[in-house]
């Protein structure tokens, strides 16, 4: 579902009023539980959060215009989704999501960073902001790196090796 909008006030207000109420009871858990590094706005056509260029002038490496997606919600064509990048880049923050919430009894429909919904009732909203909480925007950040040096980016290529000289005899 694509909503065309400048302000994520916009963004709310062009939804129908049933979906505006569920995303709007996310987003209050989200930004109770925010870092104050990252920062509120509109990207990719959702409501984000973001390590803003001011805190990582390198931005986003996929789009670097981009500033570092943290975590992001929006309404899809058939459901409401919370992307948390933070779950979806480190193995151990995922386990410790996926078994709290477990414990809630509540059921995770979950892709890769993708907590679909169609009601806040149907999220464990306390996971959520703890999961949100746990994660700083420093390291976020410092996560994000690791992870791009891992992956051979963010760093320099090494020289290609010289094979030494043939041997003639």
């Amino acid at each position: 579902m694509k909503i065309e909008a400048s302000t994520v006030e916009e963004y709310l207000a062009k939804l129908p009023e049933d979906r505006r109420a569920e995303l709007q009871a996310v987003r209050e858990t989200m930004l109770k539980n925010l870092d104050s590094g990252y920062k509120e706005g509109l990207h990719y056509g959702m409501i984000s959060y973001c390590v803003p260029h001011a805190i990582f002038p390198p931005g986003y490496h996929c789009d670097p215009a981009q500033p570092l997606p943290f975590a992001m919600l929006a309404a899809q064509k058939s459901h409401l989704a919370v992307y948390l990048m933070s779950v979806y880049g480190d193995p151990a923050h995922e386990k410790w999501f996926r078994q709290a919430w477990a414990k809630t009894g509540k059921k995770l429909d979950m892709g890769m960073s993708c907590v679909r919904f169609k009601k806040a009732e149907d999220l464990a909203l306390d996971v959520i902001g703890e999961s949100i909480r746990r994660v700083p925007a420093k390291a976020y950040v410092e996560r994000y790196q690791k992870m791009l040096a891992q992956m051979g980016k963010g760093r320099p290529k090494p020289a290609p090796k010289k094979k030494p000289p043939k041997s003639k005899r």
